[in-house]
């Protein structure tokens, strides 16, 4: 969440994120939060005085006696009383502010462009040259029927649409592309992680993911308090809530691997076709925990990080800076990487990565102190993906393509699935 400081001293800096965001100003109402923040300390104020009063009080009655000693315990108790009422009533407003608070997007970066949605998103680069065929084209759908890879029949039959099975080849790249992920991220220094695939429902909304209600867009289960995992950067930033970092450990570097389940409601259409939107696929996730000073150094790492790998797969993509319409509200910055595919004729979104800032941490209490003698302080904690294998596989499978439907494997990985193709069945 936002520091409360920002809110009370640059409300229009606020207000003006939560424009360009395209947020609904009644929902997110500045005016009333700072309303109540100010109803909250004016009724901290008043019960610090009565406690104040309180504590005179009791001390002065160890000197009286008699008809003195009794007026003043009976002061102390009418005192008690007033100061538990001004302390509810306090309580009460902090809570109404503090979940208004909670709704309250993050600060945008200077350099986020304007914009509704991801039509407005702003191409900075790209590498490599899509790939011209001299054959016509499939799409990864049509391939993994004719090599036998992707059965989405079977996964509809055992667990609904938009599920699936990975067969032969298709599942051994599943597992070549998360290991091929650790091998290059070992050596800048990322721990491994294999993560829980639940989460607690308040670590969710620490994050910043909505674990119930409507417009949710993970899985709940019934009768507890745990969600199904969109991401493991759930389960990665979850895993220092309630503590402090020594800051001389910083940046913390880690590499999640987890399988990720999303509803994705109301997201079909020809552009979601296949793998593209599923309710469940494998993801190796970047996390960097780090001081307010490294943030917007480390956000540029992971960036490049998966720059590297997909040209390492010899992938063309183009980056996209991330408009303010189009960002959750977590999100500082962001960065999109859409790789080519051939089957959309267009660059579909394989990675992405956001600073978050003091967002989450605020949110999780999670703190680092600079140095031993050194006051605690919200630290910086970013995402990214270095493979989500879905979209991954879209676009090998694509670009990859041979004229009679097989498909070559991309040379990194051959040596990890242990065959250079992908035959015809």
């Amino acid at each position: 969440m936002l520091d409360i400081k920002i809110i009370r001293e640059n409300p229009d800096t606020v207000r003006q994120a939560i424009a360009r965001r395209r947020m609904d100003p009644q929902r997110v109402d500045v005016d009333k939060l700072i309303a109540l923040d100010e109803k909250w300390r004016e009724l901290q104020g008043q019960a610090e005085a009565m406690r104040a009063e309180r504590n005179a009080a009791s001390q002065s009655i160890k000197k009286l006696t008699g008809d003195e000693r009794n007026t003043a315990i009976a002061t102390v108790k009418a005192l008690k009383d007033k100061l538990a009422s001004a302390e509810a009533a306090a309580e009460g407003i902090k809570g109404e502010r503090d979940q208004l608070l909670a709704d309250m997007p993050n600060l945008l970066a200077a350099d986020v462009p304007d914009g509704g949605d991801d039509e407005s998103n702003v191409e900075i680069s790209r590498w490599g040259e899509p790939r011209r065929f001299d054959f016509p084209a499939r799409d990864h759908v049509e391939i993994g029927e004719l090599t036998d890879t992707i059965d989405f029949d079977g996964g509809a039959k055992v667990a609904g649409s938009n599920f699936y099975f990975l067969k032969r080849e298709a599942a051994l790249l599943e597992q070549a592309l998360c290991i091929f992920a650790a091998r290059e991220l070992l050596p800048a220094g990322y721990q491994v992680m294999s993560t829980p695939d639940l989460a607690r429902d308040q670590i969710l909304s620490g994050i910043g993911f909505q674990p119930r209600g409507p417009e949710t867009q993970v899985y709940s289960v019934e009768n507890s308090d745990l969600s199904l995992i969109g991401t493991a950067e759930i389960a990665l930033g979850g895993y220092h809530a309630d503590t402090i970092i020594d800051g001389s450990k910083l940046p913390l570097r880690y590499l999640g691997f987890s399988h990720c389940f999303r509803t994705e409601a109301g997201a079909y259409g020809k552009e979601s076709r296949g793998l593209y939107r599923v309710h469940q696929f494998t993801k190796a996730e970047m996390f960097i925990y780090c001081s307010t000073e490294q943030s917007a150094e480390m956000h540029e790492e992971i960036r490049a990080h998966e720059e590297r790998l997909l040209q390492k797969l010899e992938l063309p993509y183009r980056v996209v800076n991330v408009c303010a319409g189009d960002l959750g509200a977590p999100a500082y910055k962001k960065y999109d990487i859409e790789a080519w595919m051939p089957g959309r004729n267009a660059y579909g979104e394989v990675t992405s990565c956001s600073n978050c800032t003091d967002y989450q941490a605020r949110r999780l209490n999670i703190r680092y102190r600079p140095d031993a003698k050194a006051a605690p302080r919200p630290l910086h904690m970013l995402n990214g993906t270095a493979i989500a294998v879905s979209r991954t596989l879209i676009a090998i499978l694509e670009n990859y393509q041979q004229a009679d439907g097989s498909v070559r494997i991309p040379d990194v990985l051959q040596p990890l699935v242990g065959a250079q193709t992908i035959p015809l069945r």
